[in-house]
Protein backbone atom coordinates (compact mmCIF):
# COMPACT_ATOMS: atom_id res chain seq x y z
CA UNK A 1 0.00 0.00 0.00
CA UNK A 2 1.53 3.59 -0.84
CA UNK A 3 1.36 6.22 2.25
CA UNK A 4 -2.13 7.52 2.57
CA UNK A 5 -0.64 11.60 1.98
CA UNK A 6 1.16 10.83 -1.46
CA UNK A 7 -2.37 8.59 -2.08
CA UNK A 8 -4.41 11.84 -1.58
CA UNK A 9 -2.59 13.68 -3.70
CA UNK A 10 -2.48 11.45 -6.45
CA UNK A 11 -6.19 10.57 -6.02
CA UNK A 12 -7.26 14.89 -5.84
CA UNK A 13 -8.14 15.03 -9.94
CA UNK A 14 -10.01 11.63 -9.97
CA UNK A 15 -13.29 12.88 -10.04
CA UNK A 16 -12.27 15.08 -13.08
CA UNK A 17 -10.65 12.12 -14.71
CA UNK A 18 -13.25 9.98 -14.80
CA UNK A 19 -15.54 11.94 -16.36
CA UNK A 20 -12.97 12.11 -18.90
CA UNK A 21 -12.70 8.17 -19.24
CA UNK A 22 -16.50 7.87 -19.55
CA UNK A 23 -16.84 10.58 -22.29
CA UNK A 24 -13.68 8.03 -24.16
CA UNK A 25 -16.07 5.09 -23.32
CA UNK A 26 -18.79 6.09 -25.14
CA UNK A 27 -19.41 4.13 -28.24
CA UNK A 28 -16.59 0.90 -26.87
CA UNK A 29 -18.04 -2.58 -26.90
CA UNK A 30 -18.94 -3.67 -23.40
CA UNK A 31 -18.48 -7.03 -23.41
CA UNK A 32 -14.94 -6.73 -25.16
CA UNK A 33 -13.33 -3.98 -25.12
CA UNK A 34 -10.78 -2.87 -22.45
CA UNK A 35 -10.27 0.81 -22.74
CA UNK A 36 -6.99 0.26 -20.10
CA UNK A 37 -5.61 -0.85 -23.29
CA UNK A 38 -6.27 2.75 -25.37
CA UNK A 39 -4.06 5.19 -23.61
CA UNK A 40 -4.97 8.64 -24.07
CA UNK A 41 -2.30 11.22 -25.32
CA UNK A 42 0.39 11.72 -22.59
CA UNK A 43 1.83 14.92 -23.65
CA UNK A 44 -0.27 18.58 -24.25
CA UNK A 45 1.05 21.34 -26.00
CA UNK A 46 -0.65 25.07 -26.34
CA UNK A 47 -2.72 25.67 -29.08
CA UNK A 48 -2.20 27.96 -32.36
CA UNK A 49 -3.66 30.70 -33.22
CA UNK A 50 -5.54 31.26 -36.98
CA UNK A 51 -3.02 33.15 -38.38
CA UNK A 52 -0.26 30.61 -37.36
CA UNK A 53 1.10 32.43 -34.64
CA UNK A 54 1.10 31.62 -31.02
CA UNK A 55 -1.18 33.04 -28.40
CA UNK A 56 0.14 36.23 -26.01
CA UNK A 57 3.01 35.26 -23.42
CA UNK A 58 0.79 35.06 -21.20
CA UNK A 59 -1.53 32.56 -21.68
CA UNK A 60 0.70 30.20 -23.07
CA UNK A 61 1.41 26.89 -20.54
CA UNK A 62 4.29 25.30 -21.03
CA UNK A 63 4.04 21.28 -22.21
CA UNK A 64 2.91 19.02 -19.58
CA UNK A 65 3.57 15.02 -19.20
CA UNK A 66 0.28 13.91 -17.33
CA UNK A 67 0.99 12.62 -13.70
CA UNK A 68 0.65 9.03 -12.15
CA UNK A 69 -2.97 7.83 -12.39
CA UNK A 70 -4.99 9.01 -9.62
CA UNK A 71 -5.46 5.99 -8.37
CA UNK A 72 -2.22 3.84 -9.47
CA UNK A 73 -1.41 1.40 -6.49
CA UNK A 74 -5.24 1.09 -5.19
CA UNK A 75 -7.16 -2.29 -5.28
CA UNK A 76 -10.66 -2.20 -5.90
CA UNK A 77 -13.28 -5.82 -5.96
CA UNK A 78 -16.32 -5.37 -7.55
CA UNK A 79 -19.29 -7.87 -7.10
CA UNK A 80 -21.65 -8.49 -10.03
CA UNK A 81 -24.93 -9.72 -8.06
CA UNK A 82 -25.58 -13.36 -8.41
CA UNK A 83 -25.23 -15.83 -11.60
CA UNK A 84 -27.16 -15.78 -14.64
CA UNK A 85 -27.15 -20.01 -14.32
CA UNK A 86 -28.12 -19.94 -10.67
CA UNK A 87 -31.73 -20.80 -11.45
CA UNK A 88 -30.42 -24.18 -12.95
CA UNK A 89 -28.77 -25.22 -9.89
CA UNK A 90 -31.95 -24.96 -7.08
CA UNK A 91 -29.70 -27.35 -4.66
CA UNK A 92 -26.40 -25.80 -4.50
CA UNK A 93 -27.95 -21.74 -4.15
CA UNK A 94 -30.11 -22.67 -1.19
CA UNK A 95 -27.47 -24.56 0.42
CA UNK A 96 -26.64 -22.68 3.42
CA UNK A 97 -23.38 -20.82 4.46
CA UNK A 98 -22.43 -18.51 6.78
CA UNK A 99 -23.64 -14.79 6.86
CA UNK A 100 -21.89 -13.60 10.11
CA UNK A 101 -22.91 -15.91 12.51
CA UNK A 102 -25.74 -16.84 11.08
CA UNK A 103 -26.36 -18.90 8.16
CA UNK A 104 -28.11 -18.15 4.72
CA UNK A 105 -29.06 -19.61 1.62
CA UNK A 106 -25.64 -19.70 -0.84
CA UNK A 107 -27.42 -17.55 -3.25
CA UNK A 108 -30.45 -16.46 -5.41
CA UNK A 109 -31.70 -16.33 -8.74
CA UNK A 110 -31.86 -12.61 -8.51
CA UNK A 111 -34.94 -10.75 -10.48
CA UNK A 112 -35.31 -9.46 -14.04
CA UNK A 113 -37.49 -6.59 -15.78
CA UNK A 114 -40.89 -7.65 -16.53
CA UNK A 115 -39.49 -7.66 -20.39
CA UNK A 116 -37.53 -10.39 -18.75
CA UNK A 117 -33.83 -9.11 -19.17
CA UNK A 118 -31.91 -10.43 -15.95
CA UNK A 119 -30.57 -8.70 -13.12
CA UNK A 120 -27.56 -10.62 -13.53
CA UNK A 121 -26.83 -9.63 -16.63
CA UNK A 122 -27.37 -6.01 -16.03
CA UNK A 123 -24.54 -6.07 -12.96
CA UNK A 124 -22.30 -8.30 -15.07
CA UNK A 125 -22.56 -5.30 -17.85
CA UNK A 126 -22.10 -2.60 -15.13
CA UNK A 127 -19.52 -4.24 -13.16
CA UNK A 128 -17.45 -4.74 -16.75
CA UNK A 129 -17.72 -0.95 -17.92
CA UNK A 130 -17.13 0.32 -13.99
CA UNK A 131 -13.71 -1.84 -14.39
CA UNK A 132 -12.73 -0.24 -17.38
CA UNK A 133 -13.04 3.31 -15.64
CA UNK A 134 -11.11 2.29 -12.71
CA UNK A 135 -8.58 0.78 -14.49
CA UNK A 136 -8.06 3.77 -16.59
CA UNK A 137 -7.61 5.56 -13.60
CA UNK A 138 -4.70 2.92 -12.56
CA UNK A 139 -6.77 0.94 -9.94
CA UNK A 140 -5.81 -2.56 -10.15
CA UNK A 141 -9.76 -3.93 -10.13
CA UNK A 142 -10.96 -7.63 -9.60
CA UNK A 143 -14.68 -9.08 -9.94
CA UNK A 144 -16.32 -12.18 -7.80
CA UNK A 145 -16.96 -13.78 -10.67
CA UNK A 146 -15.39 -14.30 -14.21
CA UNK A 147 -18.66 -14.74 -16.31
CA UNK A 148 -22.13 -14.56 -17.11
CA UNK A 149 -23.25 -17.87 -17.49
CA UNK A 150 -26.43 -19.28 -17.84
CA UNK A 151 -24.33 -23.06 -17.11
CA UNK A 152 -23.04 -21.67 -14.21
CA UNK A 153 -23.54 -20.77 -10.37
CA UNK A 154 -22.22 -18.51 -7.34
CA UNK A 155 -20.18 -17.97 -6.05
CA UNK A 156 -21.99 -17.94 -2.73
CA UNK A 157 -22.49 -14.70 -0.68
CA UNK A 158 -19.72 -16.04 2.31
CA UNK A 159 -16.98 -16.05 -0.47
CA UNK A 160 -18.55 -13.28 -2.05
CA UNK A 161 -18.40 -11.31 1.22
CA UNK A 162 -14.86 -12.45 1.51
CA UNK A 163 -13.12 -11.22 -1.36
CA UNK A 164 -10.54 -8.78 -1.03
CA UNK A 165 -9.93 -9.17 2.56
CA UNK A 166 -6.72 -9.52 4.26
CA UNK A 167 -5.57 -13.17 4.10
CA UNK A 168 -7.85 -14.54 1.25
CA UNK A 169 -6.52 -15.19 -2.31
CA UNK A 170 -5.42 -12.11 -4.44
CA UNK A 171 -4.32 -8.71 -3.58
CA UNK A 172 -6.56 -6.91 0.04
CA UNK A 173 -8.56 -4.36 -1.57
CA UNK A 174 -9.05 -0.92 -0.37
CA UNK A 175 -12.84 -1.39 -0.75
CA UNK A 176 -15.61 -3.42 -2.22
CA UNK A 177 -18.98 -2.93 -4.09
CA UNK A 178 -21.83 -5.41 -4.62
CA UNK A 179 -23.55 -4.35 -7.47
CA UNK A 180 -27.20 -5.62 -7.51
CA UNK A 181 -30.80 -4.23 -8.56
CA UNK A 182 -34.10 -4.81 -6.91
CA UNK A 183 -37.81 -6.39 -7.91
CA UNK A 184 -39.72 -4.66 -5.98
CA UNK A 185 -43.81 -4.95 -7.08
CA UNK A 186 -44.67 -2.22 -4.64
CA UNK A 187 -46.66 0.35 -6.72
CA UNK A 188 -44.56 3.33 -7.64
CA UNK A 189 -41.31 2.08 -6.26
CA UNK A 190 -38.29 3.09 -8.36
CA UNK A 191 -34.89 4.61 -7.43
CA UNK A 192 -31.86 3.63 -6.09
CA UNK A 193 -30.18 2.53 -2.53
CA UNK A 194 -27.24 2.13 -0.94
CA UNK A 195 -26.49 -0.47 1.71
CA UNK A 196 -24.03 -0.18 4.20
CA UNK A 197 -23.24 -2.30 6.50
CA UNK A 198 -24.81 -2.64 10.60
CA UNK A 199 -22.30 -2.21 13.31
CA UNK A 200 -22.13 -6.22 14.35
CA UNK A 201 -19.58 -7.05 16.90
CA UNK A 202 -17.04 -8.86 15.90
CA UNK A 203 -18.26 -9.00 12.64
CA UNK A 204 -17.95 -5.41 11.02
CA UNK A 205 -17.38 -3.72 14.01
CA UNK A 206 -13.97 -1.73 12.13
CA UNK A 207 -15.46 -1.05 8.81
CA UNK A 208 -18.93 0.24 9.58
CA UNK A 209 -18.14 3.70 9.77
CA UNK A 210 -16.18 4.18 6.55
CA UNK A 211 -18.91 1.83 5.14
CA UNK A 212 -21.33 4.61 5.89
CA UNK A 213 -18.99 7.24 4.33
CA UNK A 214 -18.49 4.93 1.29
CA UNK A 215 -22.13 4.83 1.39
CA UNK A 216 -22.48 8.44 1.47
CA UNK A 217 -20.34 9.28 -1.12
CA UNK A 218 -21.88 7.21 -3.90
CA UNK A 219 -25.62 8.02 -2.80
CA UNK A 220 -23.89 11.83 -3.19
CA UNK A 221 -22.12 11.05 -6.30
CA UNK A 222 -26.02 9.15 -8.13
CA UNK A 223 -27.72 12.25 -7.33
CA UNK A 224 -25.59 14.72 -9.14
CA UNK A 225 -25.84 12.47 -11.95
CA UNK A 226 -29.39 12.52 -12.29
CA UNK A 227 -30.84 9.40 -10.28
CA UNK A 228 -33.14 9.47 -7.73
CA UNK A 229 -32.87 8.09 -4.32
CA UNK A 230 -35.36 5.31 -4.01
CA UNK A 231 -39.08 5.97 -2.58
CA UNK A 232 -39.40 2.71 -1.00
CA UNK A 233 -36.18 1.31 0.78
CA UNK A 234 -34.13 3.16 3.23
CA UNK A 235 -34.01 6.61 3.68
CA UNK A 236 -32.78 9.75 1.55
CA UNK A 237 -30.85 6.70 -0.81
CA UNK A 238 -28.80 5.15 2.38
CA UNK A 239 -29.85 1.90 4.48
CA UNK A 240 -28.50 0.10 7.40
CA UNK A 241 -28.85 -3.57 7.27
CA UNK A 242 -26.99 -6.33 9.54
CA UNK A 243 -28.56 -9.55 7.57
CA UNK A 244 -26.70 -9.48 4.66
CA UNK A 245 -23.90 -11.84 4.52
CA UNK A 246 -21.97 -10.33 1.61
CA UNK A 247 -21.31 -7.06 4.06
CA UNK A 248 -20.82 -9.06 7.27
CA UNK A 249 -17.88 -10.99 6.33
CA UNK A 250 -15.93 -7.97 4.96
CA UNK A 251 -13.42 -6.41 6.13
CA UNK A 252 -12.97 -3.91 3.73
CA UNK A 253 -15.07 -0.81 3.15
CA UNK A 254 -17.69 -2.18 1.59
CA UNK A 255 -21.33 -1.07 0.00
CA UNK A 256 -24.04 -3.05 -1.55
CA UNK A 257 -25.81 -0.88 -4.50
CA UNK A 258 -29.25 -1.21 -5.41
CA UNK A 259 -28.69 0.46 -8.46
CA UNK A 260 -32.93 0.77 -9.28
CA UNK A 261 -36.26 -1.24 -9.08
CA UNK A 262 -35.72 -3.27 -12.45
CA UNK A 263 -40.15 -3.70 -12.39
CA UNK A 264 -40.47 0.17 -12.66
CA UNK A 265 -40.24 0.96 -16.37
CA UNK A 266 -38.11 4.30 -16.28
CA UNK A 267 -35.20 2.29 -14.06
CA UNK A 268 -35.92 -0.40 -16.52
CA UNK A 269 -35.56 1.94 -19.56
CA UNK A 270 -31.87 2.98 -18.25
CA UNK A 271 -30.81 -1.04 -17.02
CA UNK A 272 -31.86 -2.14 -20.56
CA UNK A 273 -30.08 0.15 -22.54
CA UNK A 274 -26.00 0.14 -23.12
CA UNK A 275 -25.94 4.26 -23.19
CA UNK A 276 -27.96 3.60 -19.37
CA UNK A 277 -25.12 1.04 -17.94
CA UNK A 278 -22.51 3.03 -18.66
CA UNK A 279 -24.07 6.04 -17.33
CA UNK A 280 -24.69 3.99 -14.15
CA UNK A 281 -20.97 2.66 -14.25
CA UNK A 282 -19.33 6.53 -14.94
CA UNK A 283 -21.54 7.11 -11.58
CA UNK A 284 -19.92 3.95 -9.68
CA UNK A 285 -16.16 4.89 -10.80
CA UNK A 286 -16.53 8.73 -9.57
CA UNK A 287 -17.73 7.59 -6.41
CA UNK A 288 -15.41 5.14 -5.27
CA UNK A 289 -12.24 7.90 -6.59
CA UNK A 290 -14.16 10.16 -4.65
CA UNK A 291 -14.35 7.95 -1.30
CA UNK A 292 -10.56 6.96 -2.21
CA UNK A 293 -9.86 10.91 -2.37
CA UNK A 294 -11.30 11.72 1.45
Amino acid sequence: MIPAPQRSLRIRSAVTVVAVAAVLLVGCDEATRDPASDPSPRVTSPPERSDGGLPPRATIAAPTLDPEPPLAGLVVVLDPGHQLGNAAFPAEVAAPVDAGGFTKPCNTTGTATNGGYPEASFTWAVAGATRRLLRRLGARVSLTRTSNSATAWGPCIDERGRAGNPGEPGPTADLKVSIHADGSLAPGAHGFHVIAPAEIAPWTTDIAVPSLELAEAMRDVLVEEGFAPSTYAGSDGIDVRGDLGTLNLADVPTVMVELGNMRDPGDAMLMTSAAGRRHYASALARSIARFLAR
